[in-house]
């Protein structure tokens, strides 16, 4: 694992809301353009108790979904307790634990914002995961022709 880059895709508060999903639909797609990535990993929404927010969370993730989709990257998606156990070895560790064991993970690392250190986390979650399916993968399609 080694560190490419970090950052934030924000939108402009004082739009409205279609206005807002598509700066972020337009930010990830530069993303996308700029590092080509062959996948993506998001963390899984959680439930929120103001169901206006909850609702804007969902359309903003739906958008985060569909600009990967577009380019036809596979995504996968984590709980956030998952992330947090892949990462610092605990599913309820603090944002600071979080943030320091991807320090440790990436040597050098510099967080352009909180945010960015939660996606550098998922990202590091995936890696392990993805790994581990690879090889489960190439392990089970072996035992098939011995």
């Amino acid at each position: 694992m080694r560190h490419v880059a970090n950052g934030t895709v924000r939108s402009t508060a004082k739009l409205e809301l279609p206005s807002r999903l598509l700066e972020l639909h337009t930010g990830l797609h530069e993303v996308l353009k700029a590092y080509k990535p062959d996948e993506a990993a998001v963390e899984e929404i959680f439930s929120n108790k103001n169901p206006t927010t909850t609702i804007k969370l969902s359309l903003a993730r739906g958008v985060i979904l569909l600009a990967p989709a577009e380019k036809s990257l596979p995504v996968s998606q984590y709980p956030a307790n998952k992330v947090k156990k892949s990462v610092v070895g605990a599913g309820h560790a603090s944002k600071d634990q979080v943030e320091m064991m991807v320090s440790r993970l990436l040597p050098g690392v510099e967080f352009h914002s909180a945010d960015s250190a939660d996606a550098l986390a998922i990202a590091i979650c995936h890696a392990h995961y993805r790994t581990s399916r690879v090889a489960w993968s190439m392990d089970k399609h072996e035992s098939q022709y011995r």
